[in-house]
């Protein structure tokens, strides 16, 4: 049986936290054992550069932080072929041929990129590589001509795009080239956690972000600062559940389903405080989280190991990219010697 191929990332902007843990990569460890796929996971440096080109020492120190926690939640090189965007010169070949395909203003109808740019606060000085980088991700996915795309629900819009390439492609030069990609995603509710502040995004940028490197201690004074309700300022006032991020993060975490939800009851009809919930959170992520913090530990004693883990990793998946490249430029009609 032919296996599906799977094609995910990250951008190296620093470390991974709990968010990304949970949208997407439980999904690819997951998938990358039960082994009936054929998984690729890339750190997407390139990508990261389009709004970090004037800090690209940024990008160089997330690489390896990046690596360490994809090895500590269990993506296996033995599996899994783990490889660096830069180090695949096919895909910006590709993201040329296809950028032909696309409208500016379709670019900027983009959800995700409308958001992102907000966010980023860009004004008028959007970076063309930042507005065009759903193209270079449709090159990074079709590259590797994968079925499937383990991804949080925000990037729903970027697969479409992706599609849209696809079918464009394939119907311009009247060939079957290309594979239209679909989305993998979290379970229903544990698509995106809310950030300790309560704000709807976990995010590096706004600084309420849990990391899977965090030690002990940190984990358990940004628990400790987590929003609550906060008109429950006694502990017999009745508390608001929903919009709670507490009880936002036991519902995805808690193993025990039926003592969340006598939290629930209790502490909505008061009678509980916030500081002994917070306790029951910290111990559960802290059972989570500690096996990870563990074997990152150990694999960051052998940053040189890391390094050639990757490079094996890119060579790999630079055959595989090459071939797709061949395979466009004949469609296209380019190879002419």
């Amino acid at each position: 049986m032919t296996k599906k191929t799977i094609l995910t990332g990250d951008r190296p902007t620093g470390r991974l936290h709990i968010g990304h843990y949970i949208g997407s990569l439980k999904n690819r460890v997951k998938m990358q054992d039960e082994g009936i796929y054929d998984t690729n996971i890339m750190i997407a440096d390139m990508q990261a550069l389009t709004d970090n080109a004037k800090n690209p020492e940024k990008i160089q120190k997330s690489i390896v932080e990046v690596a360490l926690d994809y090895l500590a939640v269990g993506l296996d090189p033995e599996k899994s072929t783990i490889f660096v965007q830069s180090q695949i010169p096919a895909l910006s070949e590709l993201t040329m041929y296809y950028l032909d395909l696309v409208t500016v203003s379709r670019l900027e109808r983009n959800p995700t990129v409308k958001n992102e740019i907000q966010q980023k606060e860009f004004g008028q000085s959007i970076p063309a590589g930042f507005l065009t980088y759903p193209v270079s991700q449709a090159a990074d996915i079709t590259a590797f001509k994968a079925d499937l795309v383990p991804v949080g629900d925000d990037q729903e819009p970027m697969l479409e795009q992706t599609r849209e390439i696809v079918r464009s492609f394939n119907h311009t030069y009247n060939q079957d080239v290309l594979v239209e990609p679909q989305g993998i995603f979290p379970p229903k509710g544990q698509g995106r956690l809310p950030g300790l502040d309560g704000n709807a995004k976990m995010s590096k940028s706004l600084n309420n972000a849990i990391y899977l490197a965090d030690s002990a201690d940190e984990l358990q004074k940004k628990v400790m600062s987590m929003y609550t309700d906060p008109n429950h300022i006694r502990v017999e006032d009745p508390g608001q559940v929903e919009g709670n991020t507490v009880f936002t993060y036991l519902d995805v975490f808690a193993p025990d389903k039926e003592e969340v939800a006598k939290l629930k009851e209790q502490y909505q009809a008061g009678g509980l405080g916030d500081v002994k919930v917070k306790r029951y959170l910290n111990e559960i992520l802290q059972a989570e989280f500690e096996p990870i913090r563990k074997r990152r530990e150990e694999f960051a004693q052998d940053v040189p190991a890391i390094y050639e883990m990757l490079k094996q990793g890119s060579q790999k998946a630079n055959v595989v990219a090459n071939q797709t490249l061949q395979e466009v430029r004949e469609a296209i009609g380019v190879n002419y010697f």
